[in-house]
């Protein structure tokens, strides 16, 4: 078996080719021909955490994995993230496992790839401005992620912390082709943006409607168990896109609040989502369709993301002979 640890994720994996990869993931997904079932979840409630399975496969790329993720939202501000993983990767012919990987840094860019890929189906090709609401890992992903898809010339970043704000501000500088900057609240970061990318445990939303400008697209990754980033209002006028139907309006723990919360308070039904991401790369539901247009897509991870994102890594260091060879028979 194959071991890669998370600096070799994070040096073999290729964003531009992970964000075209999963296009063809998610339209196999919403055909069928993928599986990726509603991840299960053992609760530590003491410390308001889970550990979830999130098994896939995709035939047409050969990813067939399976990823362990646990979320404890209390390791925030601490040297551990909040959301850790290991992925083991199956060969699809035989079932045997060839490859154990970190799994935290491959959930941090799948995250921000399949977001990108959503700027590059639903934002307005001449996106410039870029909010980032959050400061964590994801933040960082998705900044440098959605670079990729649309010409952004301006960030800003808005977070609960002013002082981790401004530095991932700073750190964003020196690597990104952008102005980056660090504003007081998520309003300011907000005001005139053409991409928002909420990336939060938020409890209340981070995402109002009051505060978005006409043809903003929003991107909403972060989780709560008890809470949302977005409002009401904005979900019930935007144009709603998720990655399945199945996943984002599932129970806890695979569904989104987002959505759940207004559709038990009779603000939107079921019907509102508008497409899952395969459906727009397939071109059988149509994407934006005005400039002025709010669309908005939800995320709550699906493990074909991590299969396809897995099969990348362990390609690439099969490629380059990296990683350690262990055997366990």
């Amino acid at each position: 078996m194959l071991v890669l640890g998370r600096s070799h994720i994070e040096a073999l994996l290729d964003m531009d080719a992970l964000i075209d990869a999963l296009g063809p993931a998610m339209a196999d997904l919403t055909a069928g021909s993928a599986s990726a079932p509603d991840r299960v979840a053992a609760t530590v409630p003491e410390r308001q955490g889970f550990v979830a399975a999130m098994p896939g496969y995709v035939p047409s790329a050969g990813a067939l994995a399976s990823k362990l993720v646990s979320l404890f939202p209390h390791n925030a501000g601490s040297p551990l993230p909040t959301h850790q993983a290991v992925i083991v990767v199956f060969d699809p012919a035989t079932g045997e496992p060839v490859a154990f990987l970190d799994g935290t840094a491959i959930t941090s860019a799948r995250t921000a790839a399949c977001s990108a890929l959503s700027a590059r189906l639903l934002a307005r090709t001449d996106s410039t401005t870029l909010a980032v609401l959050g400061t964590g890992v994801q933040a960082r992903s998705h900044a440098g992620a959605i670079c990729r898809v649309r010409p952004i010339r301006q960030i800003r970043i808005a977070g609960r912390d002013p002082a981790k704000a401004a530095a991932l501000a700073g750190e964003l500088s020196s690597v990104l082709d952008a102005d980056v900057r660090s504003v007081p609240t998520y309003a300011e970061a907000l005001d005139g943006a053409d991409i928002a990318a909420a990336t939060t445990h938020a409890f209340e939303p981070v995402i109002r409607r009051p505060w978005l400008s006409p043809g903003v697209h929003v991107i909403s990754v972060g989780f709560n168990p008890d809470g949302r980033e977005v409002d009401d209002a904005t979900v019930a006028e935007a144009l709603v896109c998720v990655e399945t139907r199945q996943a984002a309006l599932a129970p806890f723990p695979a569904g989104s609040n987002d959505l759940l919360m207004p559709m038990r308070d009779g603000v939107i039904t079921a019907g509102h989502v508008h497409a899952e991401l395969g459906e727009l790369v397939s071109g059988s539901k149509p994407g934006r369709t005005a400039p002025d247009q709010i669309t908005l897509y939800k995320s709550v991870g699906v493990a074909v993301q991590d299969a396809v994102a897995a099969a990348l890594v362990v390609a690439a260091a099969r490629e380059k002979s990296v990683g350690e060879e262990i055997a366990l028979g």
